[in-house]
């Protein structure tokens, strides 16, 4: 029932940008923090950005500070995550997910993932 569908991903030349989406459905948006998460071939899944519901709380991965940015729309219950000056490591499998911050400065826990969308960085 609860459905988290990621678009925007694509192929992209390094420096280059790209904007992803994920639409929430099946979940009730404000009682989340939504986030991002990636996966690349052959290494573990790893946290990317996440936000709270009132838009006041960001969290980001050192590699991405300066370069992507999280943001939501509560009245669309859709996150996004912009992606400027890529690189070829950014190349991986981009998750958006469901779920709450337990401790202070840590990663978001995760209770719904999408399916993901494929981010592809040339160079």
């Amino acid at each position: 029932q609860v459905q988290l569908v990621e678009s925007g991903g694509g192929l992209v030349q390094a420096g280059g940008s790209l904007r992803l989406s994920c639409l929430a459905s099946g979940l009730t948006f404000s009682n989340y923090v939504m986030g991002w998460f990636r996966q690349a071939p052959g290494k573990e899944r790893e946290f990317v950005a996440d936000i709270n519901w009132g838009r006041t709380i960001t969290g980001y991965a050192d590699f991405v500070k300066g370069r992507f940015a999280i943001s939501r729309d509560n009245a669309k219950n859709t996150v996004y995550l912009q992606m400027n000056g890529l690189k070829s490591e950014d190349t991986a499998v981009y998750y958006c997910a469901a779920g709450a911050r337990l401790v202070a400065g840590r990663p978001m826990i995760v209770n719904y993932w999408g399916q993901g969308t494929q981010v592809t960085v040339s160079s």
